[in-house]
């Protein structure tokens, strides 16, 4: 290139690249939100966070949801317990939608008495709606009952059971996973 024109061809590539990089990395950050969660929705996420509450309701110590019981259920669905990924999916949906016929509210808008009650008769198979029928009602409050117990009373390596609440909770220490390393003097 010429001197006149005040850049060299390798200063031109070097700004036409980094140009290209920016353009990139702008587009990159004008699109869609990297969610947090593996498996569910944010809505999922919400919903799953006050059941957990209703099922390990905090007082003075973190409920469910502070616990990180809906992370744990979130990895579980994502790995293990991906067998139950059509399950959540069906009736965090039903959950949604009997709620908002019946009360005009989404569950985690409700007040907690409400919540309290709709997850009594989810578990007393009495919710009515084609979502509900042949017993699917009772079985999902079983399954997400059993996960949040999981979640919280578990090792905090899969998610849940923050900062090691339910341990401090009972009053144990932690317990010491052996591994490799047994055997070192």
């Amino acid at each position: 290139m010429d001197d006149k024109a005040g850049l060299t061809r390798r200063e031109f590539m070097k700004l036409a690249a980094a140009g290209t990089g920016s353009l990139t990395l702008l587009a990159g950050c004008a699109g869609p939100k990297e969610s947090r969660w593996v498996f569910l929705t944010e809505d999922d996420a919400l919903l799953l966070g006050s059941i957990a509450d209703q099922i390990v309701p905090p007082d003075e110590w973190p409920g469910g949801r502070e616990a990180g019981v809906v992370t744990f259920i979130d990895r579980q669905l994502a790995g293990p317990y991906s067998r139950f990924q059509a399950d959540y999916r069906k009736g965090l949906d039903a959950v949604t939608g009997t709620c908002l016929k019946i009360h005009g509210k989404r569950f985690e808008n409700l007040p907690w008495e409400q919540q309290l009650s709709f997850l009594k008769d989810m578990e007393a198979g009495k919710l009515a709606g084609d979502a509900w029928k042949d017993g699917f009602c009772s079985r999902f409050f079983e399954l997400l009952r059993n996960h949040s117990m999981q979640g919280f009373y578990g090792s905090p390596r899969h998610g849940g059971n923050r900062n090691y609440v339910s341990y401090k909770m009972m009053g144990l220490d932690y317990p010491q996973i052996v591994g490799q390393n047994r055997y070192r003097s």
